[in-house]
């Protein structure tokens, strides 16, 4: 099997998918830093890119939980 279809297939794993989790949500605390300094410096533009970057992070959140939803996790959290 050679490296592309490894990572391939790692991205499709279960472990694949929670690291990609963990890389989204920690992708969040640098949105919320930005929405933060947006409030501060009442940066309306800044503000509006947050919010749109934060309904992206969730709804890449959502396409993962439900990928492991589909791998057939068996986790309690996930139903």
């Amino acid at each position: 099997m050679s490296a592309l279809n490894k990572a391939k297939g790692f991205k499709k794993s279960k472990t694949g998918t929670y690291l990609s989790i963990g890389t989204t949500a920690f992708g969040a605390v640098s949105v919320l830093k930005q929405a933060k300094k947006a409030r501060f410096d009442h940066d309306t533009l800044r503000l509006v890119d947050a919010v749109v970057s934060a309904a992206a992070i969730a709804t890449g959140v959502a396409l993962l939980v439900r990928e492991l939803k589909r791998l057939g996790d068996d986790d309690v959290l996930l139903g």
